[in-house]
């Protein structure tokens, strides 16, 4: 079960230390030191979106959560607020609330472990579902506006802020995956291109050329943003890891 914990920010001279609210109870647990550090991503010389968040995997099982969310330290020219959450036993994870700064540096430490890494421009893509368009802003200046089309009153787009979780250029999309049989009158089974992962629960943002009829006017897919081929694949080739996706009404 995913544990979310949402926790207030010391802000000194630029460096981040993550602050508790409430007291610790006495005991073991309340002194145990947190097991090594192996990796935090982003690694050292990463270039990464605005959006992204920071894992810290552990070499062992964390049995002292607050103590292991009080040893991550973040330097960076303007940091955001952010919320814990636990991966697995091992993995925790912090992700911003709201953007870093674009073209900047981030150091990150937990415990003996430490990184630096930067952000990039400020990619912002922002998908509104009554609007039927995507918009795409590089540093605050829109660069493209694309007819889109969202989810079907069926199954919707998701609203919310997400991330791009990764892109693939190639993905065959199989509606058996979300328990919609390929023979049910809603069952599909396509090649799809340029295709930019938001949620892992399958939301992306890909090239359809089967609804460029509709982009624009409705909402016709199963949930992802459908752009045509050629909107696809700028988006595709202008997008990274980190940058975020609006998706709004």
């Amino acid at each position: 079960m995913l544990r979310i914990f949402t926790r207030s920010m010391l802000v000194v001279a630029g460096t981040v230390a993550i602050a508790m609210s409430g007291s610790v109870a006495s005991g073991s647990a309340a002194i145990s030191t947190p097991p090594a550090v192996t990796t935090i991503e982003p690694g050292v010389g990463d270039v990464v979106g605005v959006a992204m968040p920071l894992t810290v995997r552990f070499a062992a099982p964390v049995d002292n959560r607050l103590a292991a969310q009080q040893s991550l330290r973040i330097t960076s020219p303007k940091t955001p607020g952010g919320e814990f959450s636990w991966l697995s036993d091992s993995v925790m994870q912090w992700t911003p609330t709201s953007f870093w700064p674009a073209h900047s540096p981030i150091s990150v430490s937990a415990g003996d472990f430490a990184t630096e890494f930067r952000t990039g421009a400020s990619v912002v893509g922002v998908a509104d579902i009554d609007a039927y368009t995507f918009t795409v802003s590089i540093d605050d200046q829109v660069v493209r506006e694309m007819p889109a089309s969202m989810g079907k009153p069926k199954f919707p787009t998701p609203v919310g802020t997400f991330r791009v979780l990764g892109k693939e250029s190639v993905v065959v999309m199989d509606s058996r995956t979300i328990g919609i049989p390929l023979d049910d009158p809603e069952g599909y089974k396509l090649t799809v291109y340029d295709a930019v992962r938001i949620t892992w629960g399958g939301v992306y943002v890909h090239g359809a050329p089967w609804s460029t009829g509709s982009q624009g006017y409705a909402n016709v897919s199963h949930g992802c943003i459908n752009l045509s081929p050629d909107n696809a694949d700028w988006y595709f080739n202008t997008v990274g890891m980190g940058d975020p996706v609006i998706v709004q009404s």
